[in-house]
C-alpha cells in the first residue's frame, strides 16, 4: 500500500513536471525566443520585411518569393528602419531594391511639406474645378519619427463626390496606390474591380492616390489627371504620397467614405498586389452585423517592437505598452460604415503613429469597439496561397507573388463550371 501511494505521487508530480516542460516550450516556439518583449512569432513573420523579401517557407512548404510590387505607398513588407544617430528613417521599396530616405528631423519634414505646395502650384493645365480645390497648407511642425501629420485639413485634387449617391452601392472598394503605379491600378481594373454587381449588389472600386515628388513629377501628374478622366475612380488628395504617410492616406479614406458614401453599407480597403474574391466577400457581408464591424487578418497580442534596429520600432515614450490591441492587418479590411465617421471621430484622441493597421486598431480601443474574426481561418491569407481553383472559390483575399499571377488567378476562376 504504502508503495502504491508513492507510486502515484510520483506519478502525479511527473505529469505535473511533463506539463510545465510542455508548456514553456509553447512559450518559447510563440515567443521565437524574444521573452523580453513576449513578440509572438507570426507577428515578426508578418512585420518583418527581409523575412519576406528573402523567400518564406509557409506551412505548406511552398517558398514565399518576395512580392513583385515596388510600390512605396501601399507595398506591405517594405523594410522600414531607423536611424538613431542619423534621425533616418529607411524604407526599401519593392523588389527593384530602390531605397528611399526620409530624413524625420523637423527640417527634412518641413521640406517634404513644401514639396507637396511646390508640386501643386507646378501641376499645369489643370481644369478650373481642379485649380480651386488646391489650397496651400499652413505651416508644418514635425510630429517626430514616429508620428504623423493628423488630424490636419487635407484636400481633394482628384474627387467623384456623386459617385456614391448615384449608384448606391452596398460595397465601396478603396485601393491606396501609389501616383506611378498605374500598371497595378491596370490589372486591378481587369480583374477583380470589375466586377460591378455582384449577388445582386452593387460594388464601387476607387483608388486613394496623393501627390508624387521627385523628377518628372508635373509629367506624372499630367498623366494621372489623363487617367482620372478616363475612368472616373482616382481620388488624390494633397499630401506627399510615401510610405511614411499612409496612415494619412487611410484617414483621410475614412474622411471621404463618411462623407462621400454614408449610405451604402461596407467599405473594404484592400492593397494593389492582392487577390480578392468579391464573390465570397459579398456573400460574407450579406450576413455580418451592419454597425460597429470591423474584420479581416485579427492581429491579436502583436507585441510593440523595441529594438531600435527593428524596422517597426517605437519607443516607450511613444506608447508605453508592451502589446497593442487588437487590430485587423492592413492588406485587406472591412468596415461597416457607420465606422470610417466613428474612427474619424476618434483620432482627434488618439496620436496618429505611422504603422497604419496599428493605429487604426488604436482608434477602435479609443471607441471600445473590437474587431471581429472572420466566420472562417482562411478566407483571409497573408503569405500568397498555391493557387487552386477550388481553394480560390472559397478565401476572400491573399497576397500574390506578381501581377500575373493575380491576373492569371482571377481570369482562371472565371471560367465555366464547378470550382471543386
Amino acid at each position: 500500500m504504502a508503495e502504491c501511494e508513492w507510486y502515484c505521487k510520483f506519478s502525479r508530480s511527473r505529469c505535473g513536471f511533463i506539463i510545465l516542460l510542455l508548456t514553456m516550450m509553447v512559450i518559447v516556439f510563440l515567443t521565437n525566443y524574444q521573452f523580453e518583449d513576449y513578440v509572438p512569432r507570426w507577428w515578426t513573420e508578418y512585420h518583418d520585411g527581409s523575412a519576406i523579401r528573402s523567400g518564406f517557407i509557409n506551412t505548406t512548404g511552398a517558398v514565399v518569393s518576395s512580392k513583385s510590387n515596388d510600390d512605396a505607398a501601399d507595398i506591405h513588407y517594405s523594410e522600414f528602419a531607423f536611424d538613431n544617430s542619423t534621425g533616418q528613417q529607411t524604407v526599401l521599396s519593392g523588389s527593384t531594391g530602390h531605397q528611399t530616405r526620409l530624413n524625420t528631423s523637423t527640417q527634412q519634414d518641413t521640406r517634404l511639406n513644401l514639396r507637396a505646395v511646390m508640386t501643386v502650384e507646378r501641376i499645369t493645365n489643370l481644369t478650373t474645378d481642379v485649380k480651386t480645390a488646391l489650397t496651400t497648407p499652413v505651416p508644418y511642425v514635425s510630429p517626430g519619427p514616429y508620428h504623423v501629420e493628423y488630424p490636419h485639413e487635407y484636400h481633394f485634387i482628384l474627387d467623384e463626390p456623386e459617385k456614391c449617391q448615384q449608384q448606391k452601392p452596398f460595397l465601396v472598394l478603396m485601393v491606396p496606390v501609389a501616383p506611378y503605379n498605374r500598371e497595378a491600378r491596370d490589372a486591378v481594373r481587369s480583374t477583380w474591380g470589375s466586377e460591378r454587381r455582384v449577388r445582386g449588389k452593387r460594388v464601387l472600386l476607387f483608388f486613394l492616390l496623393a501627390l508624387p515628388s521627385g523628377d518628372g513629377m508635373e509629367q506624372l501628374q499630367e498623366k494621372v489627371l489623363q487617367e482620372s478622366k478616363e475612368h472616373q475612380d482616382l481620388l488624390q488628395s494633397d499630401f506627399i504620397d510615401c510610405y511614411k504617410n499612409l496612415t494619412i492616406k487611410t484617414m483621410v479614406m475614412m474622411e471621404w467614405l463618411s462623407s462621400r458614401c454614408p449610405n451604402a453599407s461596407y467599405a473594404m480597403k484592400i492593397d494593389s498586389d492582392m487577390f480578392l474574391n468579391v464573390n465570397t466577400l459579398v456573400n460574407m457581408l450579406l450576413n455580418a452585423p451592419k454597425e460597429n464591424y470591423m474584420t479581416g487578418l485579427v492581429a491579436r497580442w502583436g507585441a510593440v517592437l523595441r529594438d531600435p534596429n527593428s524596422k517597426w520600432y517605437l519607443p516607450k515614450n511613444v506608447f508605453s505598452e508592451m502589446i497593442y490591441p487588437p487590430y485587423a492587418l492592413g492588406l485587406g479590411y472591412i468596415v461597416s460604415m457607420d465606422l470610417p465617421r466613428k474612427l474619424v471621430e476618434a483620432s482627434r484622441k488618439v496620436k496618429a503613429v505611422y504603422i497604419e493597421d496599428v493605429y487604426l486598431g488604436l482608434c477602435m480601443r479609443q471607441l471600445g469597439i473590437n474587431p471581429t474574426d472572420p466566420p472562417a481561418g482562411n478566407l483571409f491569407n497573408v503569405f500568397p496561397v498555391t493557387y487552386n481553383r477550388c481553394t480560390y472559390s472559397r478565401l476572400i483575399a491573399s497576397t500574390t507573388h506578381s501581377i500575373t499571377d493575380q491576373v492569371n488567378a482571377w481570369k482562371d476562376l472565371q471560367k465555366p463550371g464547378p470550382p471543386c
